[in-house]
């Protein structure tokens, strides 16, 4: 109970906002480092942050790390609708979160580490509130879904090789609200704790050459009245189609394979990612697909600080259902409104650069920039308003009326690392 608290009041003090959504609703990376060189982090050693990442890569450190730190995430939504004919445009007043982060890493002996740490890790959201015309014509929609992760690992180092393991204990919180042609809709917020799991290993193939693998195994989360009241506002809960007939929403499974090459004073590092959307519960029923995610990053490192730079791609993930004159139609196109308004994770590319500098022989002073780039997507909504007009789902064509949402994203990380 007591653990349950600390969670919440990490996600309400910290996360409050929320409307991230990078790699689906995954950040790209974790730390100042990782998300300075293109979120990779599967095979480069960044200290106590690797815990999530590839825990066993703690069996590089020597001695004790800690760091604290956190990310300023400024999202820029902006969505546009003309359903039932009416046109309104407004954009996301969750244009700013806090995303906290603390991680420790301490060598038990000369093969084991232990590593502990607490993550903001994933969330989406938007927030249309407001009392003019174009906030009511977009349902004055808002959701805010946020995910915090508390992880104790341990990684065993041999050689030129280290194995790792992590338990996961998951936070996630989930409130999804608006006001629709029936009234208002929602229940407040609804929160989970559950368990998983991460591994990992590397291979030193050179001195100046590591490789690794890391498997996240994925964590069923459930939002009592979330999802199915929010679509039953809709017609396609439950008590309806039942077309979403569950609030099931769980954290995918992650496979990750990562290369990391030094040469002197510079680091490449290359990571991918496949994240498994499309057997998690609750993503499977909006129509997610699997997404596969590149990360490229390169490191110049002087004597008392460094520089690096990097990209991350991970294509839209969010499949749209085809649309027809019919109540299937109509189905299809609700599951498309619902992506692309309340959880727009739709963007691509991102461009990353950072730096760390020594305040002194124990400290160092590290931050990161990450932007993602503009992107826009439309859905058809010609049904929705047939029936919202009309009743009839075949009175107006299937391209009549649309939605559309442009999401950009920049994201600043600050953090203090100490080494003992």
């Amino acid at each position: 109970m007591k653990l349950t608290k600390v969670f919440a009041f990490m996600a309400l003090a910290g996360l409050a906002g929320s409307a991230y959504a990078t790699n689906g609703d995954n950040l790209i990376g974790l730390g100042a480092q990782s998300r300075a060189l293109g979120g990779t982090g599967t095979a480069a050693f960044f200290g106590s942050e690797n815990a999530l990442t590839n825990p066993a890569l703690l069996g590089k450190m020597q001695g004790t790390e800690f760091a604290i730190g956190g990310t300023f995430f400024m999202p820029d939504v902006k969505a546009t609708t003309d359903v039932a004919g009416w046109r309104g445009s407004a954009t996301s007043d969750a244009d700013l979160s806090v995303i906290p982060e603390v991680s420790l890493a301490t060598r038990i002996n000369e093969n084991l580490t232990f590593g502990l740490g607490m993550f903001g890790t994933a969330g989406m959201g938007v927030d249309y509130r407001g009392d003019s015309l174009d906030n009511a014509l977009l349902f004055e929609g808002y959701t805010n879904l946020q995910l915090m992760k508390f992880v104790p690992s341990l990684a065993y180092n041999s050689g030129p090789f280290g194995l790792g393991a992590a338990v996961v204990i998951q936070y996630g919180a989930l409130d999804i609200n608006y006001v629709g042609p029936a009234g208002s809709t929602g229940n407040g917020t609804s929160t989970d704790l559950q368990l998983g799991f991460n591994l990992g290993g590397y291979y030193d193939i050179t001195k100046n050459l590591t490789v690794g693998l890391a498997y996240q195994s994925e964590i069923g989360m459930e939002y009592d009245g979330q999802l199915t009241t929010a679509a039953d506002g809709f017609g396609i809960g439950p008590n309806g189609m039942g077309t979403i007939s569950s609030d099931k929403l769980a954290q995918p499974a992650e496979i990750k394979a990562g290369v990391a090459y030094s040469t002197g004073p510079w680091m490449l590092t290359g990571d991918y990612k496949r994240v498994m959307w499309k057997d998690a519960d609750g993503y499977k029923d909006f129509n997610w697909d699997d997404q596969d995610v590149f990360g490229l990053g390169v490191k110049y490192s002087g004597n008392s600080w460094w520089v690096g730079a990097g990209y991350n791609y991970g294509s839209d993930p969010i499949n749209v259902l085809p649309s027809e004159q019919s109540m299937v139609g109509y189905s299809n196109q609700a599951v498309n409104l619902f992506n692309n308004h309340f959880f727009p994770a739709v963007v691509e590319s991102h461009f990353t650069v950072g730096g760390g500098y020594a305040l002194g022989k124990h400290t160092m002073l590290e931050g990161a920039l990450v932007y993602a780039d503009d992107v826009s997507k439309t859905v058809d909504t010609g049904t929705i308003s047939s029936v919202m007009g009309a009743g009839d789902p075949t009175a107006f064509p299937v391209n009549a009326t649309s939605h559309t949402v442009d999401h950009s994203q920049l994201g600043i990380t600050v953090s203090v690392r100490m080494n003992f």
